[in-house]
């Protein structure tokens, strides 16, 4: 191997960088984020995680879960989705702070393929730009509550405003959810701790409230129902991940809080998240004398009425107002961000072709606002029902795939791959196991397979995946995880203490310097190429060729 080693620190360009670096080496859209950019501490990353999910939608779905079948249904749906959540979201935030890789390029080296994890790239842009709605419509009724803005302008403004927060990557992001999360904890906890200590009886009429739908106890169809709604949120950990792959390397002197930052921000956002599910339920139930069930899951009638018990009237529409535009900012630059890297991420490798991240923004802010403008918000649950089925489907799938096929079957490599030409396009293990359980419960929730069945949709979506995953694994005996497992280069991929090798070599087709995980040897050249420009040749010349 020839190709010129540079400093980790990087060497001049030999050319001008194109659009395409020039953009990926801030955010490094389809790559590896190496470790002479994951310059922040642990701590800084899980606060900068933990930041984006300050979103408002929990209190909307743990209201709509409680007010139509009652607190007790609702809190146990809320666990079991959080205990789900959590199991499922361990491995995936593992391997992408160890890593230093989007769930993206996780899920392809787990089970899809290079080219079969496309589908599971559009599922979470999806996700994305219905929660960007979510919140977009929270943040115009608190607009038109505050400020009178009628809600197709509040719209409009939500969706806008987040624009030039975007154009830059985790550098810009880490100091606004770093700064503004402290006065959203503040904001968010300190209502209801009044009310608790104020007027006890508050907990009694939570606690007994039986919801519209006239059970009253605690049965396994209503909680399933709720559990299913909840569960929507499950790809949520590919927002979190796409922090947590700027973590620092794992050592023997930060190993401890590097631990604790991986799981407080990795799965234990569900934690938090379904902690303000069942401050939705208490909230609703808090209001629901005062202005009905139809406005009861408004978080801004929730959050006024909160601060209305405790404070001068003159202050409780500013302060709620404030609130859901703190929390609808800070989620909403997260989920523009993410979904701009996952639509990048697909459309990259299909047509070959990098057109800017910035050009997804916009696609994804498209999407988003024609969802709000359609008033999402009134069949919110109905939307989140359907969408856990394929979100459940995947994120099993690949937590599946990790824990079973990589660490107890070892059919799947334990070390993620996620770069052209070491790859299969598609790999039957995933690609089956999401279609087929994706698609069964989908059938279930709408009937398709009987009215008894439709509430066990979301457990179906996860029992069948979790099963077919390694069924598949074991069929295939593994065949068609990596096309080949040499890419060419003498240096490991990982350091002795397991962390991705740091080791910069220049590419030779952008210029650019990149760390050892993110290159291969060219096919055609006795040089390294680089991932994106692997996933950007349009003929193939620079990717090796498969081995038997």
């Amino acid at each position: 191997m020839s190709a010129t080693q540079s400093p980790q620190t990087g060497t001049p360009p030999k050319s001008p960088p194109g659009q395409a670096t020039k953009e990926t080496l801030e955010d490094y859209t389809l790559r590896f984020a190496p470790r002479s950019y994951r310059r922040w501490t642990p701590m800084v990353v899980a606060t900068t995680a933990l930041g984006g999910i300050a979103y408002m939608a929990d209190f909307s779905i743990g209201a709509g879960i409680g007010l139509t079948h009652g607190t007790g249904n609702a809190l146990v749906a809320i666990a079991v989705a959080a205990v789900v959540i959590f199991v499922t979201g361990f491995p995936l935030a593992y391997y992408g702070a160890r890593y230093n890789i989007d769930l993206d390029l996780i899920t392809r080296g787990s089970g899809f393929g290079y080219y079969g994890s496309v589908l599971t790239s559009v599922i979470f842009a999806s996700f994305t730009f219905i929660f960007f709605a979510l919140e977009g419509s929270i943040m115009a009724q608190g607009l038109k509550l505050g400020l009178g803005l009628p809600l197709w302008l509040g719209y409009a403004v939500s969706t806008l405003m987040v624009i030039p927060l975007v154009v830059y990557g985790m550098k810009a992001l880490s100091k606004l959810q770093v700064w503004t999360t402290p006065i959203w904890l503040l904001l968010m906890v300190g209502p209801l701790i009044y009310l608790i200590a104020t007027d006890p009886g508050t907990v009694d009429r939570f606690l007994s409230y039986a919801g519209t739908d006239g059970g009253g106890g605690v049965g396994i169809a209503p909680v399933l129902l709720g559990a299913g709604v909840c569960l929507s949120l499950i790809a949520q950990i590919g927002e979190q991940i796409d922090y947590l792959r700027f973590m620092p390397p794992k050592t023997a002197v930060n190993k401890r809080t590097w631990w604790t930052a991986v799981i407080m921000a990795g799965p234990g956002w569900v934690v938090l998240g379904a902690l303000k599910q069942a401050i939705g339920v208490f909230l609703a139930v808090y209001i629901l004398a005062d202005v009905g069930a139809e406005a009861a899951p408004e978080p801004i009638q929730q959050f006024r009425g909160a601060f209305d018990a405790m404070m001068p009237s003159w202050m409780v529409v500013p302060l709620a107002v404030a609130l859901v535009v703190i929390s609808q900012i800070k989620i909403n630059v997260t989920n523009a961000y993410s979904g701009s890297l996952a639509w990048t991420n697909s459309f990259t490798r299909v047509t070959r072709h990098y057109p800017g991240r910035m050009v997804f923004v916009l696609v994804n802010l498209g999407f988003a606002l024609a969802l709000m403008e359609a008033d999402m918000f009134s069949f919110l649950n109905s939307i989140l029902g359907f969408y856990s089925n394929c979100a459940i489907a995947w994120v099993v799938t690949v937590a599946t795939d990790i824990a079973v096929n990589k660490y107890l079957l070892k059919l799947s490599p334990l070390r993620p791959e996620f770069r052209r030409g070491m790859l299969f396009a598609v790999n039957p293990v995933g690609v089956v196991a999401f279609v087929a359980a994706s698609g069964l419960s989908i059938a279930m929730y709408f009937h398709l397979l009987g009215d008894t069945l439709q509430p066990y949709s979301p457990v179906a979506a996860a029992v069948i995946a979790f099963a077919f995953t390694p069924l598949m694994a074991v069929v295939t005996k593994g065949r068609y995880y990596l096309r080949r497992t040499d890419d060419g280069i003498e240096e490991p991929m990982l350091d002795a203490e397991g962390n991705p090798t740091a080791t910069s070599y220049d590419c030779h087709v952008c210029h650019q310097p990149y760390e050892r995980p993110d290159l291969t040897a060219c096919a055609t050249h006795d040089a390294l190429v680089c991932s994106l420009c692997l996933s950007t040749d349009k003929i193939g010349d620079h990717v090796l060729p498969a081995t038997a």
